[in-house]
C-alpha cells in the first residue's frame, strides 16, 4: 500500500525543523492582519474576560507606577530630619508616624498590584486554555473529516507539529505575552507621565539613553537572528539524524556503519554548538547593554539631580522615585521588543494551524445518501476516471464486474493501481468520473460511515495502538464480548501465541509494539477483521509478514471468512490467489487481463509471465 502511494507524484512537506515545545520558530506569517483578526474571532466568547483582565493589568500597572513617588515622600521626610539633626535645628526631627504611614501606602499598593496581577493570571490561565482547547477540537474535527490525500502529501511530523507545537505557542502568547505587552506599553506611557510631573528636564535627560537602547537592540539582534536561524536548522538535522539512526540501529550494525554514524553525528553536533554559543552570546549581549546604558542614564539622572536639589529645584525623594522610574522605562521596552517577535511567530503558528483548518475536506454525505445495514456484496466500477494529479491520469475507463461471494484477486507490478482501487471503492478518495455501485447503488448515495461498515479491512501496514491486545482485537466490534474475541483469535491462528504471553489477552502492547514480532502484529490485525464480521472483505497483503506455515493455516481459516462474501485480495505473492473466483491483472491503472488462475496461465501473457519469474524465482533459491 505504501508503495502504491509513493508511486503517485503527491506533494509533499516535511516537518519544521526543529520544531519542540521550547522552540519559537522564526517564521513570519504571511498575512499578519488576516490571521490576528481570525484568532482574535476564537477570543470572541470570552471578551468580557479579556477586558476585566485588561482593566485588571492597566489598575496593577498604574498602582505599580504610583508607588514609587509616594515613596520618594518618605525619602524627603527622612532626608529632612536627617539635614535637621547634622544642623541641629531645634524641635525638628524625622516624622516617623508620616514616614509609617507612607511605607503602608506603599506596602498596600504593591500588595494589591500582585493581588491583582494574581487574579488577571488566573483569568487568563483559563480564557488561554479554554481557547486552545477549543482549537484543539477544531483541527481534531477537522482532520477526521480530511480525505486520505492529505495525510498522504504531509509526513505525520509536519501534523503533529501543528497540532501540538504551533497551538501550545498560541497558547503561551495569549497566557502571558499579551498581557506583558499591555503591561509593557502603559508603563512605560505611564513612567514617562509620571517623570514629567517630577521634572521634564531629568526626563529629556533619561529619553536621550533611549536612541542608545533601541539601536543596540537593534544592531544585536540583527546579527543574532541568522544564527538562531541556524541553530533552528541544525537542530533539525540533528533530530533527523538521531531519530533515523535509533530507528534503524539494526541495519547500521549489521553493515558496520556506526562510525560514520557517529562521525556524522558529531559534525552536525559541531555545527549546532557553533551557530548555539554564537546566538546566545550575541543575545545574552542584550541585558548587559542595557544594564550599561541604564546605568549610564542613573548617573547621568544623580548628577543633574543632585544640582537640582542643591538649587531646592526638586527634593531628593522626587530623585530617588525618579531613579526608580527610569529603571521601569528601560525594562518594558525591552520586554516589548521580545513580545513582539513573539507576537510574530505565533501569528506565523496560528496561519500554520488555520491552513490545516482550511483544508479541503471529504466530500459531504448527498442530502439524499441513505444508510445500509446489510449488502449481498454485488460490486461493480462503470467507466470509472480518477488521477491523484490532472495531469497523469492513473485509472481510465475502468469496467468491473463482481457478483456477490465471489473472491476477486487484484495483481500487477508496483503502481499499477491496486490499492487505488481498494480505496476508491471505500471513498477514501473520490472518482473524478464514472461510478462505483454496492447492490446497484451508488456508493456516493450511501453515508460514508454506513459504507465503510460493510467493509473489512487487512492491511499490509499493521496499525495497533497503546493498549491490551484484548482492546486491539475488539477495535472493529463495538460491544465484543471476551468469547466472541477469543474465537476470532483462535480463527486467525493468534490463539496460541497470545496465550504463550506473560499476560495473555490482557498483555500491554507498547507504543512501538516492540513487545511482540510484526507478524504476530499481523495476526491480530487479521483477528479484528475476523471479528467485525464484514459483509466485503478486503485483503492487502495481508500475510505478507507471517511465516509460510501460518500463512497456510490463516490461509484456510480465511477461507471459512470469505465464505459466501465478496472479498478483495491484493496479493504479490500469486500463489496466495490460485482459488480465486477472478483475478484481475492491472497495468498502468487499466485491466490488460482477466480470468482464473488456469486460464490466465493458458493465455500465456503478463500473468503467466509474472507467474513464472516468481515460480522460477522460488525454484533457484531453493
Amino acid at each position: 500500500m505504501a508503495n502504491e502511494k509513493r508511486s503517485q507524484p503527491l506533494p509533499s512537506r516535511g516537518p519544521r525543523p526543529g520544531a519542540g515545545p521550547l522552540m519559537i520558530s522564526s517564521d513570519r506569517a504571511k498575512n499578519f492582519k488576516a490571521t490576528l483578526k481570525r484568532l482574535i474571532t476564537y477570543l470572541g466568547p470570552y471578551i468580557i474576560p479579556v477586558i476585566i483582565v485588561l482593566g485588571i493589568t492597566i489598575v496593577a500597572t498604574v498602582l505599580t507606577i504610583f508607588a514609587p513617588k509616594i515613596l520618594g515622600k518618605a525619602t524627603t521626610e527622612i532626608f529632612r530630619g536627617v539635614m535637621a539633626k547634622m544642623l541641629k535645628l531645634p524641635n525638628v526631627g524625622i516624622n516617623f508616624s508620616y514616614v509609617a504611614r507612607i511605607l503602608i501606602q506603599v506596602s498596600l499598593l504593591y500588595g494589591l498590584s500582585a493581588l491583582l496581577n494574581y487574579i488577571q493570571q488566573f483569568i487568563m490561565a483559563g480564557v488561554s486554555q479554554k481557547v486552545v482547547m477549543k482549537m484543539r477540537k477544531d483541527i481534531s474535527e477537522k482532520l477526521t473529516r480530511l480525505p486520505l490525500k492529505f495525510y498522504d502529501s504531509k509526513t505525520h511530523g509536519e501534523i503533529l507539529s501543528r497540532v501540538i507545537n504551533d497551538v501550545d505557542l498560541i497558547s503561551n502568547t495569549l497566557q502571558q505575552s499579551l498581557i506583558q505587552f499591555v503591561s509593557g506599553i502603559i508603563s512605560i506611557v505611564g513612567v514617562v507621565i509620571m517623570m514629567l510631573t517630577i521634572s521634564p528636564l531629568l526626563t529629556g535627560v533619561t529619553l536621550l539613553t533611549l536612541p542608545l537602547s533601541i539601536i543596540a537592540t537593534v544592531f544585536i539582534a540583527k546579527y543574532s537572528q541568522k544564527h538562531f536561524s541556524k541553530q533552528q536548522k541544525t537542530l533539525g538535522e540533528l533530530s533527523g539524524h538521531t531519530e533515523e539512526v535509533y530507528s534503524g540501529h539494526t541495519v547500521i550494525k549489521a553493515f558496520r556503519r556506526e562510525r560514520e554514524a557517529v562521525e556524522k553525528f558529531e559534525k552536525i553536533n559541531e555545527q549546532l554548538y557553533e551557530a548555539s554559543w554564537k546566538a546566545q552570546f550575541l543575545s545574552g549581549m542584550i541585558m548587559p547593554l542595557m544594564r550599561f546604558i541604564g546605568n549610564l542614564g542613573y548617573v547621568i539622572v544623580s548628577v543633574v539631580g543632585g544640582i537640582l536639589v542643591t538649587r531646592r529645584a526638586i527634593t531628593i525623594g522626587d530623585v530617588q522615585a525618579f531613579i526608580q522610574y527610569s529603571q521601569q522605562f528601560t525594562q518594558p521596552i525591552v520586554q516589548i521588543s521580545n513580545i513582539a517577535n513573539l507576537i510574530q511567530s505565533t501569528i506565523a503558528a496560528a496561519e500554520r494551524v488555520f491552513e490545516i483548518l482550511d483544508e479541503e475536506e471529504e466530500l459531504p454525505d448527498s442530502q439524499t445518501a441513505i444508510e445500509v445495514n446489510e449488502v449481498h456484496g454485488d460490486v461493480s466500477f462503470e467507466r470509472v476516471y480518477f488521477s491523484y494529479v490532472p495531469e497523469k491520469p492513473l485509472i481510465e475507463d475502468l469496467n468491473i464486474e463482481v457478483k456477490s461471494g465471489q473472491r476477486i484477486a487484484i495483481v500487477g507490478p508496483t503502481g499499477a493501481g491496486k490499492t487505488t482501487l481498494v480505496n476508491l471503492l471505500m471513498r477514501f478518495y473520490e472518482i473524478q468520473s464514472g461510478s462505483i455501485k454496492l447492490d446497484g447503488i451508488d456508493i456516493r448515495e450511501i453515508y460514508k460511515k454506513s459504507l465503510r461498515k460493510c467493509f473489512g479491512m487487512v492491511l499490509q501496514d499493521t496499525w495497533l495502538f497503546s493498549g491490551t491486545i484484548k482492546e486491539n482485537i475488539a477495535y472493529s466490534k463495538d460491544g465484543a464480548s471476551e468469547e466472541e474475541i477469543i474465537r476470532a483469535a483462535k480463527m486467525a491462528q493468534a490463539h496460541h501465541f497470545i496465550m504463550a504471553l506473560p499476560d495473555g489477552y490482557n498483555t500491554v502492547i507498547n507504543e512501538e509494539a516492540t513487545n511482540i514480532s510484526y507478524g504476530e502484529k499481523q495476526l491480530i490485525t487479521i483477528a479484528r477483521a475476523f471479528l467485525s464480521d464484514p459483509d466485503v472483505l478486503i485483503l492487502d497483503e495481508a500475510t505478507s509478514n507471517v511465516d509460510t506455515l501460518t500463512e497456510i493455516y490463516i490461509q484456510k481459516a480465511m477461507d471459512e471468512l470469505m465464505k459466501n462474501r465478496t472479498s478483495f485480495i491484493i496479493a504479490h505473492r500469486l500463489s496466495t490467489i490460485r482459488n480465486a473466483s477472478l483475478i484481475l491483472v492491472m497495468n498502468e491503472g487499466k485491466i490488460i487481463e482477466k480470468g482464473t488462475h488456469r486460464e490466465l496461465l493458458e493465455k500465456n501473457g503478463f500473468y503467466a509471465d509474472l507467474y513464472k519469474s516468481q515460480f522460477l524465482g522460488a525454484l533457484v533459491e531453493a
